[in-house]
Protein backbone atom coordinates (compact mmCIF):
# COMPACT_ATOMS: atom_id res chain seq x y z
CA UNK A 1 0.00 0.00 0.00
CA UNK A 2 3.03 2.65 1.45
CA UNK A 3 4.69 1.98 -2.36
CA UNK A 4 1.05 2.57 -4.27
CA UNK A 5 1.16 6.09 -2.47
CA UNK A 6 4.70 6.62 -3.66
CA UNK A 7 3.84 6.10 -7.21
CA UNK A 8 0.63 8.04 -6.53
CA UNK A 9 2.95 10.92 -5.50
CA UNK A 10 5.06 10.79 -8.23
CA UNK A 11 3.76 9.64 -11.27
CA UNK A 12 0.92 11.53 -13.04
CA UNK A 13 -0.83 8.36 -14.18
CA UNK A 14 -0.90 6.89 -10.96
CA UNK A 15 -2.62 10.03 -9.28
CA UNK A 16 -5.09 10.10 -11.74
CA UNK A 17 -6.11 6.45 -11.20
CA UNK A 18 -5.44 7.50 -7.53
CA UNK A 19 -8.07 10.04 -7.61
CA UNK A 20 -10.53 7.88 -9.13
CA UNK A 21 -10.26 4.76 -7.18
CA UNK A 22 -10.91 7.67 -3.79
CA UNK A 23 -13.83 9.10 -5.52
CA UNK A 24 -15.18 5.50 -5.89
CA UNK A 25 -14.74 4.43 -2.56
CA UNK A 26 -16.01 7.93 -1.07
CA UNK A 27 -19.01 7.33 -3.56
CA UNK A 28 -19.33 3.50 -2.43
CA UNK A 29 -19.37 4.73 1.36
CA UNK A 30 -22.10 7.32 0.80
CA UNK A 31 -24.83 5.33 -1.30
CA UNK A 32 -25.87 2.35 -2.73
CA UNK A 33 -27.01 2.01 -6.53
CA UNK A 34 -30.48 1.27 -6.95
CA UNK A 35 -31.01 -1.74 -8.53
CA UNK A 36 -33.30 -3.47 -10.98
CA UNK A 37 -35.77 -4.41 -8.29
CA UNK A 38 -37.09 -0.55 -8.36
CA UNK A 39 -38.55 -1.54 -11.67
CA UNK A 40 -40.57 -4.28 -10.20
CA UNK A 41 -43.97 -2.77 -10.54
CA UNK A 42 -46.43 -1.84 -7.77
CA UNK A 43 -50.26 -2.31 -7.67
CA UNK A 44 -51.51 1.34 -7.73
CA UNK A 45 -50.27 5.04 -7.21
CA UNK A 46 -51.02 7.40 -3.84
CA UNK A 47 -53.48 10.79 -4.13
CA UNK A 48 -51.74 13.24 -5.00
CA UNK A 49 -48.50 11.10 -7.23
CA UNK A 50 -47.79 12.57 -10.61
CA UNK A 51 -47.66 9.96 -13.22
CA UNK A 52 -45.44 9.75 -16.26
CA UNK A 53 -45.06 7.79 -19.25
CA UNK A 54 -40.66 7.22 -20.41
CA UNK A 55 -40.65 4.87 -23.65
CA UNK A 56 -37.01 3.58 -23.93
CA UNK A 57 -34.62 2.69 -27.29
CA UNK A 58 -31.55 1.02 -25.80
CA UNK A 59 -28.42 -1.22 -26.87
CA UNK A 60 -28.55 -2.81 -23.45
CA UNK A 61 -29.32 -6.46 -23.67
CA UNK A 62 -32.44 -8.16 -21.60
CA UNK A 63 -31.46 -10.67 -19.08
CA UNK A 64 -34.50 -12.23 -20.47
CA UNK A 65 -36.42 -12.05 -23.59
CA UNK A 66 -39.46 -11.01 -21.82
CA UNK A 67 -37.90 -8.47 -19.40
CA UNK A 68 -37.51 -5.01 -19.09
CA UNK A 69 -34.67 -5.86 -16.58
CA UNK A 70 -31.42 -4.62 -18.65
CA UNK A 71 -27.97 -5.27 -18.15
CA UNK A 72 -24.90 -3.96 -19.18
CA UNK A 73 -24.11 -6.12 -21.72
CA UNK A 74 -24.33 -5.20 -25.48
CA UNK A 75 -27.71 -5.77 -27.53
CA UNK A 76 -26.86 -6.43 -31.14
CA UNK A 77 -30.24 -4.22 -32.10
CA UNK A 78 -32.22 -1.80 -30.61
CA UNK A 79 -34.99 -3.38 -27.42
CA UNK A 80 -37.59 -0.87 -26.69
CA UNK A 81 -39.71 -0.36 -23.20
CA UNK A 82 -42.52 1.50 -21.86
CA UNK A 83 -42.49 2.63 -18.20
CA UNK A 84 -44.97 4.06 -16.09
CA UNK A 85 -43.88 6.00 -13.04
CA UNK A 86 -45.28 6.99 -10.32
CA UNK A 87 -43.71 10.45 -8.55
CA UNK A 88 -44.40 10.70 -5.12
CA UNK A 89 -46.85 13.86 -3.65
CA UNK A 90 -43.90 15.25 -1.30
CA UNK A 91 -41.61 15.16 -4.65
CA UNK A 92 -38.62 18.30 -4.82
CA UNK A 93 -38.19 19.63 -7.88
CA UNK A 94 -34.60 18.37 -9.22
CA UNK A 95 -34.69 15.03 -6.85
CA UNK A 96 -35.14 11.60 -7.27
CA UNK A 97 -36.76 9.88 -4.16
CA UNK A 98 -35.10 6.32 -4.02
CA UNK A 99 -37.29 3.75 -2.59
CA UNK A 100 -35.43 3.25 1.27
CA UNK A 101 -37.31 0.44 3.00
CA UNK A 102 -40.02 -0.74 0.37
CA UNK A 103 -41.43 0.00 -2.79
CA UNK A 104 -43.61 2.86 -1.63
CA UNK A 105 -45.65 5.64 -4.08
CA UNK A 106 -46.24 7.84 -0.89
CA UNK A 107 -42.66 8.27 -0.15
CA UNK A 108 -40.63 7.44 -4.07
CA UNK A 109 -40.09 6.98 -7.62
CA UNK A 110 -42.05 3.86 -8.10
CA UNK A 111 -43.17 1.84 -10.92
CA UNK A 112 -46.43 1.34 -11.90
CA UNK A 113 -46.26 -0.61 -15.35
CA UNK A 114 -43.97 -1.82 -17.88
CA UNK A 115 -44.55 -3.00 -21.18
CA UNK A 116 -41.96 -4.75 -23.95
CA UNK A 117 -42.15 -3.51 -26.98
CA UNK A 118 -40.87 -4.36 -30.23
CA UNK A 119 -40.29 -1.68 -33.02
CA UNK A 120 -43.35 -1.16 -34.49
CA UNK A 121 -45.28 -1.16 -31.23
CA UNK A 122 -42.78 1.93 -29.81
CA UNK A 123 -43.12 4.03 -33.01
CA UNK A 124 -46.98 3.60 -32.69
CA UNK A 125 -46.99 4.41 -29.10
CA UNK A 126 -45.30 7.54 -29.43
CA UNK A 127 -47.63 8.92 -31.79
CA UNK A 128 -50.06 7.49 -30.50
CA UNK A 129 -49.99 9.21 -27.05
CA UNK A 130 -50.54 12.89 -29.06
CA UNK A 131 -53.60 14.18 -30.84
CA UNK A 132 -52.95 17.70 -31.37
CA UNK A 133 -53.23 19.12 -35.12
CA UNK A 134 -50.08 20.30 -35.09
CA UNK A 135 -48.31 16.80 -33.92
CA UNK A 136 -46.50 15.75 -31.17
CA UNK A 137 -43.08 16.91 -29.23
CA UNK A 138 -40.45 14.57 -28.71
CA UNK A 139 -37.58 14.79 -26.02
CA UNK A 140 -34.85 12.74 -26.09
CA UNK A 141 -32.25 11.74 -23.60
CA UNK A 142 -29.10 10.25 -23.70
CA UNK A 143 -27.34 10.13 -20.66
CA UNK A 144 -23.75 10.09 -19.71
CA UNK A 145 -21.37 8.09 -17.97
CA UNK A 146 -20.84 5.66 -14.87
CA UNK A 147 -24.78 5.15 -14.84
CA UNK A 148 -27.01 1.93 -14.42
CA UNK A 149 -30.16 1.51 -16.36
CA UNK A 150 -32.68 2.31 -13.31
CA UNK A 151 -30.56 5.64 -12.53
CA UNK A 152 -31.20 7.03 -16.34
CA UNK A 153 -34.53 6.11 -16.51
CA UNK A 154 -35.70 7.79 -13.09
CA UNK A 155 -33.40 10.59 -14.20
CA UNK A 156 -35.48 11.07 -17.60
CA UNK A 157 -38.90 10.64 -14.94
CA UNK A 158 -37.95 13.10 -12.74
CA UNK A 159 -37.39 15.71 -15.81
CA UNK A 160 -40.24 15.17 -17.76
CA UNK A 161 -42.27 15.52 -13.86
CA UNK A 162 -40.97 18.78 -13.50
CA UNK A 163 -40.56 20.07 -16.84
CA UNK A 164 -43.99 19.57 -16.80
CA UNK A 165 -43.56 18.39 -20.72
CA UNK A 166 -46.35 17.89 -22.59
CA UNK A 167 -45.17 15.84 -25.35
CA UNK A 168 -43.30 12.39 -25.64
CA UNK A 169 -40.42 11.27 -23.30
CA UNK A 170 -37.75 8.93 -24.93
CA UNK A 171 -34.73 7.48 -23.05
CA UNK A 172 -31.72 6.36 -25.11
CA UNK A 173 -30.05 3.99 -22.55
CA UNK A 174 -26.51 2.77 -23.63
CA UNK A 175 -24.67 0.06 -21.77
CA UNK A 176 -23.13 1.78 -19.22
CA UNK A 177 -20.94 -0.21 -16.58
CA UNK A 178 -22.51 1.50 -14.17
CA UNK A 179 -19.05 2.06 -12.30
CA UNK A 180 -17.00 4.71 -11.52
CA UNK A 181 -14.10 2.38 -12.78
CA UNK A 182 -15.85 1.85 -15.99
CA UNK A 183 -14.89 4.81 -17.48
CA UNK A 184 -13.03 3.09 -20.44
CA UNK A 185 -15.39 0.64 -21.11
CA UNK A 186 -18.38 3.38 -21.24
CA UNK A 187 -16.01 5.22 -23.66
CA UNK A 188 -16.23 1.64 -25.98
CA UNK A 189 -20.19 1.04 -24.87
CA UNK A 190 -20.82 4.65 -26.50
CA UNK A 191 -18.59 3.92 -29.24
CA UNK A 192 -20.63 0.95 -30.09
CA UNK A 193 -24.29 2.67 -29.67
CA UNK A 194 -23.61 5.03 -32.47
CA UNK A 195 -25.61 3.78 -35.12
CA UNK A 196 -28.43 2.62 -32.90
CA UNK A 197 -28.62 6.37 -31.61
CA UNK A 198 -28.39 7.44 -35.12
CA UNK A 199 -31.31 4.55 -36.26
CA UNK A 200 -33.13 6.13 -33.37
CA UNK A 201 -32.53 9.84 -34.24
CA UNK A 202 -33.83 8.93 -37.91
CA UNK A 203 -37.13 7.15 -37.06
CA UNK A 204 -38.12 9.73 -35.33
CA UNK A 205 -37.52 12.74 -37.78
CA UNK A 206 -38.88 10.65 -40.92
CA UNK A 207 -42.27 10.18 -38.64
CA UNK A 208 -44.20 12.73 -39.64
CA UNK A 209 -46.54 13.19 -36.89
CA UNK A 210 -43.79 14.36 -34.81
CA UNK A 211 -42.89 17.95 -35.31
CA UNK A 212 -40.56 18.83 -33.15
CA UNK A 213 -37.48 16.66 -31.47
CA UNK A 214 -35.93 18.10 -28.01
CA UNK A 215 -32.34 16.45 -27.47
CA UNK A 216 -30.66 16.48 -24.51
CA UNK A 217 -27.62 14.52 -24.02
CA UNK A 218 -25.27 14.79 -20.46
CA UNK A 219 -21.42 14.22 -20.02
CA UNK A 220 -20.00 11.22 -22.00
CA UNK A 221 -23.59 10.77 -23.68
CA UNK A 222 -22.44 14.53 -25.54
CA UNK A 223 -19.96 12.55 -27.06
CA UNK A 224 -21.97 10.09 -28.55
CA UNK A 225 -24.91 12.11 -29.48
CA UNK A 226 -22.13 14.92 -31.47
CA UNK A 227 -20.55 11.56 -33.31
CA UNK A 228 -24.03 10.49 -34.24
CA UNK A 229 -24.65 13.99 -35.76
CA UNK A 230 -21.47 13.92 -37.20
CA UNK A 231 -22.45 10.51 -38.75
CA UNK A 232 -26.10 11.61 -39.88
CA UNK A 233 -24.49 14.57 -42.29
CA UNK A 234 -21.52 12.13 -43.67
CA UNK A 235 -24.06 10.12 -44.82
CA UNK A 236 -26.21 13.01 -46.41
CA UNK A 237 -29.32 12.81 -43.61
CA UNK A 238 -29.41 16.47 -43.09
CA UNK A 239 -32.69 16.35 -43.20
CA UNK A 240 -32.96 14.48 -39.91
CA UNK A 241 -30.47 17.11 -38.21
CA UNK A 242 -32.55 19.99 -39.27
CA UNK A 243 -35.85 18.27 -37.11
CA UNK A 244 -33.60 18.65 -34.02
CA UNK A 245 -32.84 21.15 -31.21
CA UNK A 246 -29.60 19.91 -29.71
CA UNK A 247 -28.57 20.18 -26.01
CA UNK A 248 -25.19 18.91 -25.01
CA UNK A 249 -24.91 18.98 -20.71
CA UNK A 250 -21.38 19.19 -19.38
CA UNK A 251 -19.72 17.88 -22.42
CA UNK A 252 -16.71 15.10 -21.78
CA UNK A 253 -15.45 15.81 -25.12
CA UNK A 254 -12.23 16.36 -26.07
CA UNK A 255 -11.96 20.20 -27.00
CA UNK A 256 -9.86 19.26 -30.48
CA UNK A 257 -12.22 16.32 -31.34
CA UNK A 258 -15.14 18.64 -30.71
CA UNK A 259 -13.90 21.01 -32.67
CA UNK A 260 -13.07 18.32 -35.81
CA UNK A 261 -17.18 17.25 -35.46
CA UNK A 262 -17.97 20.57 -35.73
CA UNK A 263 -16.56 20.87 -39.30
CA UNK A 264 -18.12 18.02 -40.52
CA UNK A 265 -21.85 18.73 -37.96
CA UNK A 266 -21.92 22.42 -39.14
CA UNK A 267 -24.30 25.01 -37.82
CA UNK A 268 -27.55 23.92 -36.50
CA UNK A 269 -30.80 26.05 -36.29
CA UNK A 270 -31.85 26.18 -33.87
CA UNK A 271 -27.78 26.66 -32.50
CA UNK A 272 -26.67 24.16 -30.72
CA UNK A 273 -26.44 24.45 -27.04
CA UNK A 274 -23.77 23.53 -24.95
CA UNK A 275 -24.18 23.96 -20.90
CA UNK A 276 -20.93 24.07 -19.37
CA UNK A 277 -19.55 25.07 -15.75
CA UNK A 278 -15.57 25.89 -14.90
CA UNK A 279 -15.60 23.92 -11.79
CA UNK A 280 -17.05 20.56 -12.68
CA UNK A 281 -15.03 18.11 -10.81
CA UNK A 282 -16.17 15.25 -12.67
CA UNK A 283 -14.84 17.00 -15.73
CA UNK A 284 -11.40 17.43 -14.08
CA UNK A 285 -10.78 13.89 -13.53
CA UNK A 286 -11.84 13.26 -16.87
CA UNK A 287 -9.05 15.71 -17.92
CA UNK A 288 -6.93 14.10 -15.65
CA UNK A 289 -6.90 10.86 -17.12
CA UNK A 290 -7.13 12.42 -20.83
CA UNK A 291 -3.47 13.38 -19.99
CA UNK A 292 -4.54 17.54 -18.98
CA UNK A 293 -6.48 17.42 -22.02
CA UNK A 294 -9.13 20.23 -21.53
CA UNK A 295 -12.90 18.98 -21.84
CA UNK A 296 -15.69 21.20 -23.70
CA UNK A 297 -18.15 21.07 -20.45
CA UNK A 298 -15.50 23.33 -18.51
CA UNK A 299 -14.76 26.06 -21.47
CA UNK A 300 -14.80 29.07 -19.93
CA UNK A 301 -17.16 31.90 -21.49
CA UNK A 302 -15.47 34.72 -20.13
CA UNK A 303 -12.40 34.02 -22.83
CA UNK A 304 -12.96 36.54 -25.97
CA UNK A 305 -11.73 33.70 -28.02
CA UNK A 306 -14.74 31.68 -26.75
CA UNK A 307 -17.07 34.33 -27.34
CA UNK A 308 -15.68 34.81 -30.39
CA UNK A 309 -15.37 31.39 -31.27
CA UNK A 310 -19.36 30.76 -30.03
CA UNK A 311 -20.67 33.19 -32.72
CA UNK A 312 -18.41 31.91 -35.81
CA UNK A 313 -19.62 28.26 -35.29
CA UNK A 314 -23.33 29.31 -34.37
CA UNK A 315 -23.09 27.73 -31.15
CA UNK A 316 -25.07 28.68 -27.99
CA UNK A 317 -22.42 28.50 -24.70
CA UNK A 318 -24.27 29.00 -21.69
CA UNK A 319 -22.63 29.32 -18.10
CA UNK A 320 -24.45 27.24 -15.90
CA UNK A 321 -22.01 27.59 -12.88
CA UNK A 322 -24.89 29.96 -10.65
CA UNK A 323 -27.19 26.46 -10.69
CA UNK A 324 -26.90 24.66 -7.73
CA UNK A 325 -25.86 20.45 -8.38
CA UNK A 326 -27.07 17.47 -6.93
CA UNK A 327 -24.01 15.93 -6.95
CA UNK A 328 -20.82 16.37 -4.88
CA UNK A 329 -19.10 16.50 -8.29
CA UNK A 330 -20.93 20.00 -9.59
CA UNK A 331 -21.40 17.88 -12.95
CA UNK A 332 -25.71 17.57 -13.32
CA UNK A 333 -26.16 21.07 -12.93
CA UNK A 334 -28.54 20.72 -15.78
CA UNK A 335 -31.40 18.54 -13.84
CA UNK A 336 -31.97 22.28 -12.30
CA UNK A 337 -33.11 23.73 -15.35
CA UNK A 338 -36.00 20.66 -15.76
CA UNK A 339 -37.65 22.86 -12.63
CA UNK A 340 -38.17 26.28 -14.63
CA UNK A 341 -38.06 24.40 -18.22
CA UNK A 342 -41.55 25.49 -18.76
CA UNK A 343 -40.93 29.20 -18.37
CA UNK A 344 -37.86 29.04 -20.27
CA UNK A 345 -39.87 27.45 -23.07
CA UNK A 346 -42.87 30.19 -23.10
CA UNK A 347 -39.98 32.97 -23.34
CA UNK A 348 -38.07 31.52 -26.50
CA UNK A 349 -41.37 30.94 -28.22
CA UNK A 350 -42.98 34.63 -27.78
CA UNK A 351 -39.52 35.79 -28.00
CA UNK A 352 -37.32 34.16 -30.78
CA UNK A 353 -34.91 36.24 -31.35
CA UNK A 354 -34.14 36.32 -27.88
CA UNK A 355 -31.67 35.53 -25.86
CA UNK A 356 -32.75 32.11 -25.46
CA UNK A 357 -32.21 31.09 -29.06
CA UNK A 358 -29.43 33.05 -30.49
CA UNK A 359 -25.57 31.86 -30.94
CA UNK A 360 -23.20 33.65 -28.61
CA UNK A 361 -21.58 33.11 -25.07
CA UNK A 362 -23.71 33.49 -21.66
CA UNK A 363 -24.58 33.07 -18.11
CA UNK A 364 -27.70 31.85 -16.60
CA UNK A 365 -28.82 34.28 -14.32
CA UNK A 366 -30.61 32.83 -11.49
CA UNK A 367 -32.25 35.76 -10.73
CA UNK A 368 -34.13 36.68 -13.69
CA UNK A 369 -33.98 33.42 -14.98
CA UNK A 370 -32.33 34.95 -18.20
CA UNK A 371 -29.08 34.50 -20.05
CA UNK A 372 -26.80 37.38 -19.80
CA UNK A 373 -23.63 38.30 -21.87
CA UNK A 374 -20.37 37.51 -19.25
CA UNK A 375 -18.26 40.01 -18.80
CA UNK A 376 -14.68 39.98 -20.11
CA UNK A 377 -11.57 42.61 -19.69
CA UNK A 378 -12.72 44.60 -22.46
CA UNK A 379 -16.46 44.89 -19.82
CA UNK A 380 -19.47 43.84 -20.93
CA UNK A 381 -19.65 41.93 -24.12
CA UNK A 382 -22.79 41.37 -26.17
CA UNK A 383 -22.87 38.36 -28.65
CA UNK A 384 -25.51 37.55 -31.42
CA UNK A 385 -25.21 35.67 -35.00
Amino acid sequence: MSGMVRQCATQPAWRSLCVLLFAGWVLAGCATRPGPEVLSPVPSSVPGAKIVIVYVATTRAREIPSSNVFNNNRAPQLNYAEFRISIPPGHRPGEIEWPALGLDPATSFTTLQQTVLDRSAFEQKITARETRPGGSKVGLFIHGYNNNFQEALFRMAQMTADAEVDGVSVLFAWPSEGQLTGYVADKDAATYSRDQLVELMTMLARNQRINRIDVLAHSMGCWLTAESLRQLRLTGNSAVINRMKVILAAPDIDIDVFRSQLDVIGPLSPPMTLLVSRDDKALDLSRRIADARQRVGTIDVDDPRVQEAAVRAKLQIVDISNLNPTDAFNHDRYVSLSTIYRRLADEASTNPGGDLTRAGAFVFNTVGRTLSAPLTAAGVGQLGQ
